[in-house]
């Protein structure tokens, strides 16, 4: 019931030598397991003592695993005002992406937040994930004849689940509720699943005490209208923090301090948190600002369209007074304001209602910045207070047995979490890991194999037609994955360009290639299904069936298969609209090499020699840009990545393309682990967030202060003024020449009004030809700021001078969006 076995393999190997043949018949999960086996096979079991160490061996390490100091209490007990073992973090996420045997997951964003919660654990990270229990899950997918998506739904019995009631004292189920409109209230039971050391929980309201349409709630996950998705966010984000709190009352643990919002589908929690601070005596605008310095937003979208947005009428009909007892409404509504009246956004109500807020890579961070920059009026878009934490992989979830074993030798006793390489490459050679390699791809066709057969069949097929479906693939030839979710901007369908050039690679007789590819695309997303469809007619065509398979049905078991089977992982996107993308991480972990667009996390990669970018092309003709960017994908299959990987010695071993694949794996791999990206998660935005939201908690009196300083600030900033702006004693020229090394002297003459110097900064903006841009803060020499810089590069530059707020809560003066510029 601990799925840390998910990612142990010596616990993994006990459960399957109870009886390999029902450990593969229960998709390899151990509470379906041990349904299957007969009782003879357990009292023969009971008796073998070798089988009976093995067990105790495992629980003693499972104990040890749960109980010891991991490196969250040894670097940081102590630190601030937190506990090493007190919940830090309630993390709240639409899906979780765990194992097969917990169906709450559709893709990457929910394979993110399981490998997320998994490297908290494993680094000993006090924090408690919040997600629905969703009846029914994420569809099936199959092909019909003629390869149109086909979704099927499964009942999921809570009771065939790894996942426990949480209960009461009384030992009745917990429940809590969340009023909706028409005086109704939805009941929702509380489910815990353990992920190591964390506990996940999971909300239901699939029970008795809630009439049909309210037991749908949580039937699907992304299913239904969009009044549907309303009542499961409310239920994620204003039931969540209700059931958090409830949870750890129950148990005696104090609450988490902070919540991490995995996208604006939980932004309806900062209304609930809201509340309860109200309830407690402050006004609105102190329990906003208290809430604030204990939120942190991620946003995984680059493009408004992946934004969630809902009418505001269908908004004020669910957010009520009997919702969020008073808190008022039309504030509360203003969180997720917009240009456009009609549309209350989520991301907006994320960002104002969070102090420290990030985007999944580092380019990623400059798109957000960008796309959110009209909600911070005066600053440029790098001042918008967006950073980054690029996503990683939870390292031994995604690394297959064999390639476990290579990694463990080519890092040594090094820290794979925090090295930036593994400086043991060469502790394997190129025959041992060229045979990891094969094996490795020789699995993944075992499977493909298995799956076109299955999906066949499904498509009407009989089976007596279908023995060509045993040949599919090939052991030996450079093998191409394309797997992830079926949206038009991941450009599915950009290798069938020029399908003429594409056979003729494909069927090259001295350097072949084959493609597998696999993917879904949301039940409602017609344009995302017909580049399926397109892709799945090109793979019936005679002749290439064999070297070209689309494999229905992706999730984490397929994969996993995948990623590590295959030898080049491709990508290719629109840039720069892919958030991070994870799978690519994946396949590097296990020996695969990446050819991709530059964009999300390959965008920061070192890549030369570690991989090939596909390029980009500036055009506003999507025609154009992706035929050639197609082009240049079949350029570098053709001439760069088939020539290393068939270039052989006498015994058949690829030396330069296993050179490359050491080098990208020993690079590459350290920088994209889940345990880095939780570590900088806690170091840059958990740990800030714990000591900022103790200094605004410490007494209403100071959130209150905070308040009626924001608002004075506010009330007198029209008053403030800049004048006599001077470089080294000239008045202000709209630009200035200056040599290398030269020191210059700026001033301004700044008129505040009713403020103060403590509540604002003075500061000189400066541009250089080459667009590098500086911000320096002035001091006060009495009636003027200034300050002295030295100039880096000679020749023209402009400089301006500003005024912004400043306050030790504030964590970026951009937050008010107030500024005052100089005007010439």
């Amino acid at each position: 019931m601990n799925l840390r076995w998910s990612w142990r393999r010596e616990t993994r190997e006990l459960f399957r030598d109870i009886d390999p043949i029902r450990w593969e018949e229960a998709e390899e999960t151990p509470k379906a397991l041990l349904a299957k086996v007969p009782a003879s096979r357990l009292f023969e079991l009971a008796e073998d003592s070798d089988f009976r160490s093995r067990i105790e061996k495992e629980l003693a390490e499972l104990e040890d695993y749960q109980s010891s100091g991991l490196w969250y209490q040894q670097t940081l007990n102590g630190e601030g005002d937190l506990g090493p073992t007190d919940p830090a973090v309630a993390y709240f996420s639409m899906e979780f992406g765990i194992h097969p045997s917990l169906p709450i997951y559709s893709g990457g964003l929910g394979v993110l937040a399981g490998d997320h919660l998994k490297s908290a654990s494993d680094l000993g990270l006090p924090l408690i994930g919040v997600g629905l229990l969703y009846t029914h899950g994420y569809f099936t997918q199959s092909l019909t004849s003629d390869g149109w998506q086909q979704e099927t739904y499964s009942y999921h019995n809570p009771a065939d689940l790894p996942v426990s009631p949480v209960v009461d004292a009384q030992g009745e189920h917990l429940t809590v509720t969340v009023a909706l409109p028409e005086g109704r209230e939805v009941v929702i039971a509380l489910w815990e699943a353990n992920i190591g050391r964390v506990p996940l929980l999971l909300l239901d309201t699939n029970i008795e005490a809630n009439s049909d349409d309210l037991k749908n709630i949580t039937d699907r996950l992304y299913g239904g209208d969009t009044e549907h998705r309303i009542k499961q966010e409310l239920v994620l984000g204003v039931g969540g923090v209700r059931a958090v709190n409830a949870y750890c009352d129950n148990a005696g643990l104090p609450r988490p301090s902070v919540a991490h919002l995995n996208e604006g589908h939980a932004g309806f929690l900062s209304l609930e948190r809201i509340r309860e601070r109200m309830d407690a005596g402050l006004d609105f605008e102190a329990a906003l600002a208290q809430v604030r310095a204990s939120n942190i937003f991620t946003t995984h979208t680059p493009v408004p369209a992946g934004i969630d947005r809902f009418d505001i009428n269908l908004v004020r009909r669910y957010v009520t007074e009997r919702l969020v007892p008073n808190v008022p409404l039309d504030r509360a509504l203003e969180l997720g304001r917009e240009s456009d009246p009609s549309l209350f956004n989520m991301a907006h109500m994320g960002l104002r209602s969070a102090q420290r807020a990030n985007g999944v890579a580092k380019l990623h961070g400059q798109v957000s910045r960008n796309m959110f920059a009209g909600l911070y009026p005066g600053y440029e878009p790098e001042e918008v207070p967006i950073g980054s934490v690029t996503n990683g992989v939870h390292l031994p979830t995604w690394t297959k047995p064999e390639m476990a074993q290579v990694i463990n030798r080519m890092a040594g006793n090094i820290d794979l979490a925090s090295s930036d390489t593994w400086e043991n490459a060469d502790a394997v050679t190129d025959t041992e890991l060229w045979e990891v390699r094969n094996k490795l791809r020789s699995d993944l066709v075992d499977v493909a194999r298995e799956s076109t057969k299955e999906s066949w069949l499904k498509r009407g097929h009989p089976e007596a037609e279908l023995g060509w479906t045993c040949r599919v693939l090939d052991r030996d030839i450079l093998t191409v994955g394309f797997a992830r979710r079926v949206s038009t901007y991941k450009r599915l369908t950009l290798m069938l360009r020029d399908p003429e050039r594409l056979r003729s690679i494909l069927l090259n007789p001295e350097r072949p290639v084959q493609f597998v590819i696999a993917g879904k695309a949301h039940p409602n997303d017609m344009p995302g299904k017909k580049l399926m469809q397109e892709i799945v007619h090109f793979a019936d065509q005679a002749g290439l069936r064999d070297r070209f398979l689309f494999l229905p049905d992706y999730d984490i078991n397929l994969a996993s298969y995948l990623i590590s089977g295959t030898d080049v992982w491709l990508n290719n996107p629109i840039r720069p609209q892919e958030a991070s993308g994870t799978s690519g991480m994946k396949s590097v972990m296990n020996g695969g090499m990446t050819l991709s667009i530059s964009d999300g996390w390959w965008d920061e990669m070192p890549q030369e020699q570690h991989g090939w970018t596909i390029p980009t092309v500036e055009n506003e003709d999507p025609n154009y840009r992706d035929n050639l960017e197609a082009h240049a994908l079949y350029d570098l299959l053709e001439n760069a990545v088939a020539p290393i990987f068939y270039d052989r010695d006498e015994d058949g071993i690829p030396h330069r393309w296993l050179e490359w694949v050491r080098r990208s794996l020993s690079t590459i791999s350290p920088k994209v682990t889940s345990t880095r990206m939780v570590r900088d998660y806690i170091t840059e935005y958990y740990r800030p967030a714990v000591v900022a939201q103790a200094k605004i908690h410490a007494s209403d009196e100071i959130a209150q202060e905070y308040v009626a300083w924001t608002q004075k600030v506010r009330q007198n900033w029209h008053g403030i003024s800049l004048n006599n702006l001077r470089c080294n004693g000239t008045l202000f020229t709209d630009a200035a020449e200056a040599d290398a090394g030269e020191l210059l002297v700026i001033s301004v003459d700044v008129d505040l009004g009713e403020l103060k110097d403590s509540d604002v900064k003075v500061q000189a903006v400066i541009a250089n030809e080459q667009g590098q841009r500086k911000i320096i803060d002035l001091v006060r020499e009495e009636e003027s700021y200034t300050a002295a810089f030295a100039v880096d590069l000679p020749g023209a530059f402009s400089y301006t001078a500003r005024v912004v707020p400043q306050h030790e809560l504030l964590v970026n003066p951009a937050e008010l969006g107030l500024i005052t510029n100089y005007a010439n």
